[in-house]
């Protein structure tokens, strides 16, 4: 009974953790992009309120702040304005295939969240805690198979739209996702090569030494060509600029989403963000250290030291979160020739030497 209520806690924190990721995701795009552009957007609501109502006037000051992080316009306006807009399903098309396209594409990404460990393991009241929903040897593969299954809401998605951006822009993103899960698959493979497990927990456990002593175990020392393909391909899994054709507004409206609205688009919208989030999650995880601070060792098993663990983790998510967002906002979008290219004739044979060359140094090391 108690493993249970153990197993339902970590459901309901993990869960809600990537919808906090992904929601903060929003709001860093907002104003990252605000940031970045140098513009005074929509993103201001609240931050110019007045009243002369005395009851009102001591949160008046916690509004405006609220305002001017953009925090009522990203998390409350926008979330009310998809809950009060109409649900147009195009006439033709199967209600039933509408509705599901974005559960079958954001349900994997919360999936894959499930096998990723969020901290160190810990002991509380007597019992053994794994910071992650299902403790499975084979976490890295579960992941990438998420990745998979999430195509397939894609292209019911585009198909449920009946009309051409739908289904130019969901064959866009599942010859895109597709074809950049290869070198992705090929990073994954090389990791596994050098750390002899296929589970994320392990890997993260071996990065806590130091090597020669000096230098951190990370999986960026052993692996620097792979974070950087591991960051190119995830972030073309993710269908964000500048690997956004498949949503491209200046030639397909919106792509595959084109015919939804209301709570069924900002589902889809929130999937991106939490793709975002967990691409952050597999490259602090992977490559560098997940809750691991270098030349700082914590007690192993004590509940304090988990919890350091995570905020340490959290924090470098975030950066990457950060990361890939000012990429999304500092460089053009791609031609689709363009994204095919990188994808087939440069990061794919990069991934492939790159796996040589780690089986070589393996066997002879």
């Amino acid at each position: 009974m108690v493993e249970l209520l153990i197993l339902l806690i970590k459901v309901v924190i993990v869960m809600n953790l990537a919808l906090v990721l992904g929601s903060t995701c929003t709001w860093l795009e907002r104003k990252g992009s605000a940031l970045i552009q140098d513009r005074v957007g929509a993103n201001r609501a609240g931050a110019f309120v007045e009243s002369d109502r005395w009851y009102l006037k001591p949160v008046l000051p916690i509004v405006r702040l609220m305002g001017w992080l953009g925090v009522i316009n990203t998390l409350l306006c926008d979330s009310l304005k998809g809950l009060t807009k109409e649900d147009f399903i195009p006439e033709g098309s199967s209600k039933f295939l509408h509705a599901m396209a974005p559960v079958v594409a954001v349900l994997p990404i919360m999936l894959a969240f499930a096998v990723l460990p969020l901290a160190p393991d810990f002991y509380a009241w007597g019992y053994y805690v794994h910071p992650r929903v299902a403790p499975i040897d084979a976490g890295i593969l579960f992941v990438l198979a998420m990745g998979s299954v999430a195509v397939y809401g894609i292209a019911i998605a585009g198909w449920t739209g009946n009309n051409k951006f739908s289904v130019l822009g969901s064959l866009r993103a599942v010859a895109q996702m597709i074809s950049y899960e290869l070198p992705m698959g090929l990073v994954f493979v090389a990791l596994i090569v050098i750390y002899g497990s296929l589970d994320v927990y392990t890997m993260v456990e071996k990065q806590q030494e130091l090597l020669w002593g000096v230098v951190p175990a990370w999986g960026i020392v052993y692996q620097p060509v792979g974070f950087v393909i591991l960051l190119l391909a995830g972030m073309a899994e993710t269908k964000r600029g500048p690997f956004d054709l498949p949503e491209a507004e200046s030639e397909l409206t919106a792509g595959y989403f084109t015919e939804y609205s209301g709570m069924k688009f900002l589902l889809f919208w929130l999937g991106e963000f939490a793709e975002i989030a967990l691409l952050a999650l597999l490259l602090a995880l992977l490559f560098f250290g997940g809750w691991d601070i270098p030349w700082v060792t914590l007690p192993k098993g004590v509940w304090w030291a988990a919890l350091v663990g995570h905020a340490v983790l959290m924090a470098k998510v975030i950066f990457f979160c950060l990361l890939q967002i000012v990429i999304r906002w500092t460089l053009p979008r791609f031609r689709y020739d363009q994204l095919m290219n990188l994808g087939w004739k440069m990061l794919l044979p990069v991934a492939l030497l790159n796996l040589v060359v780690t089986a070589i140094v393996k066997v002879l090391v």
